[in-house]
């Protein structure tokens, strides 16, 4: 008798734990999806396809300049929520201003939690990226980097003229790998941070803002006076670009 007790009570026992776990489960958060859409300005005034050869703009040191090529490259974005999780998009972004179909990057690996996050990426590509000749279609856009200042890939080219008011100059403001000296290189990425919230509720189209302007002053004011051409070989401008480009980007509207 008291051994079918025992069997009795340990039977209740296992179906009371079962339940109880049941009950505690935490129901699968809902997965959405994620598009980055990149927008342009000039301190406001939007710059796009059907204006970016057309519009004439004054810098922060007072050239008057106008633009007839800017292409960039941004790669490995990460959005973080609030408990510290991080999830990481695989693939990069070539945008090239002329052309309106490279302005938006879906990523492949696409699926996050709905939640409050906050984004990440890479100017340009870090050391892990940015291989001289690996990615195919950058070399088919002539985006690549000579091998005697560093190898790898551009991460901007912006060209133009300047002084167009007066006595035309060209500029060419690209920017990579910085050369320290002969056969001497330095990794010339920047980590974006942008520090706004992003409360994920959908799928959700994300949008960045670009302001081209803050390429040339903040922190450094630009003066093509000084540096308008050749500036690939020269490490002082290619760490001013690099300094410059943390203030470009910031975060817009979010659409879910």
């Amino acid at each position: 008798m008291k051994k079918i007790i025992s069997i009795f009570v340990l039977a209740l026992v296992i179906f009371s734990c079962g339940k109880d776990n049941d009950d505690n489960l935490t129901p699968a958060q809902p997965q959405v999806a994620v598009t980055f859409k990149f927008t342009h300005n000039w301190d406001g005034t939007t710059v796009n396809s059907s204006n970016l050869q057309t519009e004439v703009v004054t810098n922060a040191n007072g050239e008057i300049m106008n633009m007839t090529r800017l292409r960039y490259l941004v790669s490995r974005f990460i959005l973080t929520n609030e408990n510290g999780d991080s999830f990481n998009f695989d693939g990069y972004k070539f945008t090239n201003l002329a052309d309106e179909s490279t302005y938006n990057f879906v990523p492949e690996n696409n699926g996050i939690p709905a939640g409050t996050y906050s984004l990440k990426f890479i100017w340009g590509f870090n050391e892990l990226d940015n291989i001289d000749g690996a990615h195919p279609d950058l070399n088919s856009a002539s985006w690549n980097w000579p091998a005697m200042l560093g190898g790898g890939y551009h991460f901007l080219q912006f060209d133009g003229m300047y002084n167009v008011n007066t006595t035309p100059l060209p500029y060419n403001f690209h920017n990579g790998t910085a050369l320290v000296s002969a056969d001497v290189f330095e990794q010339n990425f920047a980590q974006i941070t942008l520090p706004s919230s992003l409360e994920i509720t959908n799928n959700a189209t994300i949008e960045v803002k670009m302001n081209i302007a803050e390429f040339f002053k903040n922190p450094n004011t630009w003066d093509l006076n000084v540096l308008d051409t050749s500036l690939m070989p020269n490490y002082d401008a290619q760490k001013m670009i690099q300094a410059n480009v943390q203030s470009v980007f910031s975060l817009g509207t979010i659409t879910q």
